[in-house]
């Protein structure tokens, strides 16, 4: 039976992109729509939460220190946290502003490039796109025609990439090129219950999804079969990773926007001890 426990009780709109932060020994997660990034230090119980000024779809750990965000105008950094715990001061890398258009999920690629997805609030098809930021801020195109740009997350041994575009309710896998780049895409797993969001890939190469709608997080194999489900009692999961100094511990984050009636444990960030074993991931190079 899986144990579902409550991290951090909170009431996020939409809370998403849990990251481990092995330097910091903190999770790391935004709420998206309450413009806010949240850390959590299991040690010691310590959170904080910092306002953005712009809605913010993922918050990934620097090797600079401090974090780089995907927010609604383009992607910015934030530097090193003051002694209250608080993100630093901020600047823009690349912006991009796009009149109904945000930032959602992104994901640190293996060379420490940001791979930052985006979405209309309408969630019009086509009218979000997948790209890749360097740390000197260049921009390469990855896909376009996107349109709910979600999980990605790589496998292993760094040679292939999989990816959500969350209203085709599969999970696609791509091979990375010479210069690394996706190439080669096609189906990885439909999801029938629920629409794939967040994802992240462990140690053993398995692939696990939040279903949002679902309720439940899904484990795939490499050659993505179903293996295991993690039934939850929130209706919209929103992502997964692992965390913890043994990288052991599943760490989902929630929502409560559009539920007429969220559970009492919608919008918080829930942990399932012990769920598997996690990959290290790598800071953004910037």
């Amino acid at each position: 039976m899986t144990v579902v426990e409550v991290a951090v009780r909170a009431h996020a709109a939409l809370g998403e992109g849990p990251t481990w932060d092995a330097r910091a020994g903190r999770l790391v997660w935004v709420d998206i729509l309450g413009s806010r990034i949240h850390t959590y230090d299991p040690a010691s119980g310590r959170r904080t939460a910092s306002a953005t000024e712009q809605h913010v779809g993922a918050a990934k750990p620097r090797a600079g220190g401090g974090l780089v965000v995907n927010l609604r105008d383009g992607v910015g950094l934030y530097g090193p946290p003051g002694p209250d715990g608080h993100a630093g001061p901020f600047r823009w890398l690349h912006r991009e502003p796009v009149p109904g258009r945000r930032g959602n999920d992104a994901a640190v690629a293996p060379d420490g490039s940001l791979w930052c997805g985006t979405m209309r609030y309408d969630e019009a098809p086509g009218g979000g796109t997948l790209s890749r930021i360097a740390a000197d801020g260049t921009v390469t195109p990855v896909l376009g025609d996107v349109s709910v740009s979600n999980g990605t997350g790589w496998s292993p041994d760094g040679r292939r990439v999989y990816y959500i575009d969350s209203p085709t309710r599969r999970i696609d896998v791509f091979d990375v090129g010479d210069d690394l780049l996706p190439v080669g895409r096609r189906p990885f797993a439909t999801v029938e219950d629920g629409f794939p969001d967040g994802l992240t890939v462990d140690a053993e190469g398995c692939v696990w999804v939040a279903l949002w709608d679902g309720g439940a997080v899904r484990r795939y194999t490499p050659d993505g079969v179903l293996d295991r489900v993690l039934e939850l009692p929130v209706r919209r999961p929103t992502a997964c990773a692992f965390g913890g100094p043994d990288l052991t511990d599943l760490y989902i984050t929630t929502a409560r926007t559009g539920l007429a009636a969220p559970h009492p444990m919608s919008g918080s960030l829930l942990v399932v001890p012990g769920a598997g074993k996690g990959l290290p991931q790598p800071e953004f190079a910037g």
